[in-house]
């Protein structure tokens, strides 16, 4: 796959990107079948076959339960061949979510991540919204905070995955991407993709696929040929245990981009 600017980032990603959020967490999702977690083993064998498919933007948060720490275990040594997105705000442990947003928190948390992942820097740090994105922007110094530990080097850039028009827009101001639920089905956020791409700033979809409710070939369609935002969107992050899916929706990307 081609590689595509995100944003005035300066960093490069794939049409299609790979959501590591199945490699590690089960429990309180959205997707409409139960799966059960990959062993150690098939983790590595999936992520380095990402990888080798073409993917080049690999996702995950502390949020997603075992999956930072399987994706530094497999990837680390290929760190140079993709670009890697986590985020801060969000934990999950004992099956259950908490989130906060303190500077001391999400510095405290960035460390674990870059730790887990094994490397000293991650390309992409985003805010993990609990769905107030406005309040929780405005109740702490999320921007400043983001700022300083992009000045530290521990990210190259910042930014935010909300779920509110009003949080997201005020995001712009100070994120160099964003990550928003948009596809042929969910068209709520279309403004604040069209505002981003006018801003240079960079847009990742999140469930373009619904979370597994819509048909690929469809779903990919719409937000490659036929969204009046297409042209805004950097890259598609897709969640996925199997590797003839992935290269199947690839396929289907690249013939349409």
């Amino acid at each position: 796959m081609d590689r595509h600017a995100l944003g005035n980032s300066g960093l490069e990603v794939t049409r299609i990107g790979y959501g590591a959020f199945k490699i590690g967490r089960n429990v309180g999702t959205k997707y409409p079948d139960s799966y059960e977690l990959p062993g150690d083993h098939e983790s590595d064998t999936l992520l380095n076959a990402m990888l080798d498919l073409g993917v080049a933007f690999v996702d995950t948060a502390p949020a997603y339960g075992l999956s930072e720490q399987r994706v530094g275990r497999a990837l680390s040594a290929r760190r140079s061949e993709f670009t890697l997105s986590t985020k801060v705000g969000e934990t999950f442990e004992n099956g259950q979510s908490t989130w906060d947003f303190s500077p001391e928190a999400m510095e405290a948390s960035l460390q674990r991540s870059l730790q887990r992942l094994q490397c000293d820097a991650v390309d992409l740090l985003m805010v993990h919204s609990d769905g107030r994105d406005l309040e929780l922007q405005a109740e702490h110094d999320v921007a400043g905070t983001m700022q300083r530990f992009k000045d530290a080097g521990w990210t190259r850039a910042i930014g935010f995955s909300g779920k509110t028009e009003v949080g997201l827009m005020a995001a712009l101001q100070w994120s160099d991407a964003i990550m928003v639920e948009y596809n042929l089905k969910a068209r709520e956020l279309e403004p604040v993709i069209q505002a981003a791409g006018e801003r240079g700033v960079g847009v990742l979809v999140k469930k373009g696929l619904g979370s597994g409710h819509l048909a690929p070939d469809a779903a990919l369609r719409f937000l490659l040929e036929e969204s009046p935002v297409r042209k805004a969107i950097s890259s598609i992050v897709i969640g996925s245990l199997s590797t003839s899916r992935m290269a199947a929706n690839i396929e289907l990307a690249c013939s349409g981009s």
